[in-house]
């Protein structure tokens, strides 16, 4: 079950990263939406409705979600480089995973909108000096997150979810 839950491992912080690293994480996000939309390519509105996991959500969710979460997370990348620590607010994952339009609205909205918030992202961290990643934000249960780390969790994420789908269709014989 863990395998399920966890098809890449859980996440690991990497508060301070180097050059390298840093490239690494921004590139997964350069990446993720086309990995994103081959991951949920020709499914059926049956398949986008099935569960990636006992108890998980579907794949119409997930892909919702990715856009959900990273909307808050360029929002967050962006009060951190203009805010001196500032507190950002968590969303309620499961309560949003439960909104009509997660359960119901065609992926594609949520393709396109993760497509292009990508490359806005992807532009600002490409832009942004190296001693700004060091800059961060303040979370009230997870406290201190710098931009390095951040990154490393948001890179993560990415690829968190797209291997549910892609594990979902190896496991059931779905063709991508």
């Amino acid at each position: 079950m863990e395998q399920l839950r966890y098809p890449i491992g859980a996440f690991k912080l990497a508060e301070k990263a180097d050059e390298e690293a840093r490239r690494g994480f921004i590139r997964v996000l350069e990446q993720a939406p086309s990995q994103l939309r081959q991951a949920a390519a020709d499914l059926t509105d049956e398949q986008l409705d099935t569960p990636y996991r006992p108890d998980g959500w579907t794949v119409r969710q997930v892909v919702h979600h990715l856009a959900d979460a990273d909307m808050n997370c360029y929002i967050r990348t962006k009060l951190l480089l203009t805010e001196d620590e500032p507190m950002v607010r968590p969303f309620d994952e499961e309560g949003w995973a439960e909104l009509p339009d997660t359960k119901s609205a065609p992926i594609e909205l949520s393709l396109s909108l993760h497509d292009q918030l990508h490359q806005r992202w992807v532009l600002l961290l490409n832009s942004t000096p190296a001693q700004d990643f060091t800059r961060g934000y303040r979370h009230p249960k997870n406290g201190l997150w710098t931009l390095d780390g951040a990154l490393s969790f948001f890179a993560w994420h990415n690829l968190h979810h797209i291997a549910h789908i892609t594990s979902l269709r190896e496991r059931m014989g779905w063709q991508e």
